[in-house]
């Protein structure tokens, strides 16, 4: 079957010079042991970093780095790279060892790391500024999600509740609903002289992230 590469830069809205180079971000090993993306990824992964670390740096100037550092690695990760790829269907138009030409599902770990390599493609077949420009477009929900991120959210509330009350934020179970297999919690959280800030989880400490999440989201 013939992999229509055109439709693939239409959605980056990128045109290679090189196709060749687009191809080769996308082959993996087990179709071609020399002429493939490895290295190509490799360099992926840096040029990401970069653009990542340059945008976090300009949203949260004063952020402490222990924060942008978790902020960074949620952005960058394989986990997120493999949504991204998915976004834009990429696992399509990667060239796997498929000797019977069967539709066959390929690894995540394969997504993610051609998801790197197209990037560092587009770094090597233009610069750095288109690639930049890619880059912060599929990473834009990402990236607002970033603002708070469930991590920190907590810890983030309670060093605030400290320095404005003097006193830590009161959580308190709303309900836990649901089958055992598949329970649902429900958290509300407040600060004082503050309303509840409810949040909704899998468990009770993801409930109360949330929780956290939205009460921040309010404050600030």
């Amino acid at each position: 079957m013939k992999i229509n590469y055109q439709d693939l830069q239409k959605k980056i809205k990128v045109n290679f010079k090189n196709l060749d180079l687009l191809i080769k971000s996308l082959t993996h090993k087990s179709f071609d042991t020399k002429n493939n993306n490895e290295k190509i990824e490799f360099l992926g992964d840096r040029v990401l970093g970069l653009v990542i670390a340059k945008k976090l740096l300009e949203i949260y100037p004063d952020e402490k780095e222990g924060i942008l550092d978790k902020k960074f690695a949620s952005l960058v990760n394989k986990k997120t790279c493999l949504e991204i790829a998915k976004k834009i269907n990429l696992e399509k138009y990667i060239l796997t060892f498929n000797p019977n030409n069967k539709k066959i599902r390929i690894e995540d770990k394969i997504v993610s790391d051609s998801c790197e390599a197209l990037i560092g493609a587009i770094y090597l077949d233009r610069n750095l500024v288109i690639a930049e420009k890619v880059i912060l477009d599929l990473w834009k929900n990402h990236i607002k999600e970033s603002v708070i991120t469930q991590i920190d959210a907590k810890t983030k509330l309670q060093e605030l509740a400290l320095k404005k009350f003097k006193k830590l934020p009161t959580y308190k179970l709303i309900s836990n609903t649901g089958p055992r297999h598949k329970p649902s919690f429900k958290v509300g959280v407040k600060l004082p002289n503050t309303k509840f800030y409810f949040g909704l989880g899998k468990s009770k400490k993801d409930a109360e992230q949330s929780a956290a999440i939205e009460c921040l989201k309010s404050i600030r």
